[in-house]
């Protein structure tokens, strides 16, 4: 399952974007070339998953309007061969950034049921040491 598909790369950041970013052939054929599109997304999916794969059974039942979302930015800076405009590296950076949040718990993703279960060893374990001063051997100053 890929988390992002060449029909939403198409509506944003559209087609004549991704003609630019594809048709490296000499003379151009003014077409998308799927062949690179589908590598970069395959290449996207591995990336993501690196990043889920700590948190979440993979691969997820659905994909989340976020993930979606990350995986388009993923895509578009990596289409790029040359510098992309700070735009497009702004989302790249923001969709790692995102990533290594959902990788901490600290964004949590809408699926239900695919959270590992936790080991159990959460939790505080406090081990005090015998008190010298009692309410027994303080009696008399108390």
């Amino acid at each position: 399952m890929s988390y992002a598909t060449l029909a939403q790369l198409l509506i944003q950041p559209g087609e004549r974007v991704l003609i630019q970013l594809t048709d490296r052939d000499d003379p151009p054929t003014g077409a998308i070339v799927e062949a690179v599109v589908d590598r970069e997304l395959a290449n996207t999916d591995a990336v993501i998953d690196g990043y889920l794969a700590g948190r979440y059974v993979l691969p997820l039942a659905e994909t989340p309007p976020l993930l979606a979302d990350l995986a388009k930015a993923i895509v578009v800076y990596k289409l790029h061969n040359y510098a992309p405009d700070p735009k497009v590296e702004q989302d790249y950076k923001d969709a790692i950034g995102s990533l290594k949040l959902i990788a901490q718990g600290t964004i949590r993703l809408p699926v239900a049921g695919i959270e590992p279960e936790s080991s159990g060893a959460s939790g505080v374990v406090a081990t005090d040491r015998e008190r010298d001063m009692t309410p027994e051997n303080m009696r008399g100053f108390i």
